[in-house]
């Protein structure tokens, strides 16, 4: 991960105490919540390595409940964030592993509600910088720090050019591109890093392309 400025290693606006342990932490939470795109009546975290052993002394628990929420980094209500869950009638399970990772500050999280689930892992890697490595069992390297739109669709042949032939037309330029893919000729799934926030029409416009079954855009700007 390069970072921009100075600002990105000194860390973010947070509630600490940790720009790794806490911030990170929260931001895994809320692109999972982002991910899902609701309020999941469930909530599973599983921590690893570092988190596992100082999470509670480093609020990493608290926090990642807080991006679930869809608190920011910023947001005083961390703090009180699973009483908040609780109040609201979320479950939330809580576990550690002694799985070994390739990252020490590593989190699994899996959101539910009814059928409907996604599960994310993410990893911390100083700053409030964070790399999401699995969707959904895809494997990725995403950072979220710019408008990123998923894609779920079948693994057919142009279907990366389809969708950034949208792209094209309407003079959105792409940052990074990402497609993983658990079976050939299964469901794939797109993650496209885009400079500027696409409009519904934009969105909609790609849900009409043959094959595609789900689309989406994050963004935390």
């Amino acid at each position: 991960m390069k970072y921009k400025s100075v600002f990105d290693i000194i860390g973010p606006v947070m509630v600490g105490p940790s720009s790794s342990h806490t911030a990170g932490a929260a931001r895994i939470g809320r692109v999972a919540r982002k991910l899902f795109g609701k309020q999941p009546t469930k909530a599973e975290i599983t921590f690893y390595g570092s988190f596992a052993k100082t999470y509670k002394g480093h609020g990493s628990d608290v926090a990642t409940v807080a991006g679930i929420l869809d608190f920011d980094t910023d947001d005083l209500r961390l703090k009180d964030s699973l009483q908040i869950a609780k109040d609201l009638g979320m479950e939330i399970e809580i576990r550690t592993s002694e799985l070994l990772t390739e990252h020490p500050n590593t989190s699994r999280i899996c959101l539910s509600e009814g059928d409907a689930t996604v599960e994310v892992v993410g990893v911390s890697i100083g700053g409030g910088k964070i790399e999401i490595i699995e969707i959904n069992g895809f494997d990725f390297q995403l950072s979220f720090h710019a408008p990123t739109l998923m894609v779920l669709h079948r693994d057919r042949f142009g279907m990366i050019a389809a969708v950034a032939k949208v792209l094209t037309a309407h003079q959105i330029n792409v940052g990074l591109m990402e497609v993983s893919r658990l079976v050939k000729g299964a469901d794939a799934l797109m993650a496209i890093e885009v400079d500027s926030p696409l409009s519904a029409e934009v969105l909609e416009e790609i849900r009409q392309i043959p094959h595609i079954k789900e689309v989406s855009l994050l963004s935390f700007s």
